[in-house]
């Protein structure tokens, strides 16, 4: 059984950090990638950012890049979202997934688990 849980989130102002995180247990898997979708009310799910465990490659939507940074601690099985600059658009679900292939992809369907969201509220 695949366990994903976010935590990290919680409501800021304009300009604030946050760092959200998502602890995966009950598998291992030896190619696979992780990442960080979110969903405002109303709206479809996004991606955010992704990374390839293995190798740390990564990728990111244009409307995070220079602010958002993913990584992940190997040894913890944990992923990690450090969000700077926060501005009240970032304000939503944020949820964490897994899928099962070693290069990121930015379609939420084709992501195999997902943990439960934490939300992330940003106001002006």
């Amino acid at each position: 059984q695949v366990q994903l849980v976010e935590s990290g989130g919680g409501s800021v102002q304009a300009g604030d950090s946050l760092r959200l995180s998502c602890a995966a247990s009950g598998r291992t898997w030896t190619s696979h990638t992780m990442g960080w979708f979110r969903q405002a009310p109303g709206k479809e799910r996004e991606f955010v950012a992704g990374i390839v465990w293995s190798g740390g490659d990564t990728d990111y939507a244009d409307s995070v890049k220079g602010r958002f940074t993913i990584s992940r601690d190997n040894a913890e099985n944990t992923m990690y979202l450090q969000m700077n600059s926060l501005k009240p658009e970032d304000t939503a679900v944020y949820y964490c997934a897994v899928q099962l292939s070693g290069i990121v992809t930015k379609v939420p369907s084709r992501y195999n688990y997902w943990g439960q969201g934490t939300q992330v509220t940003v106001s002006s």
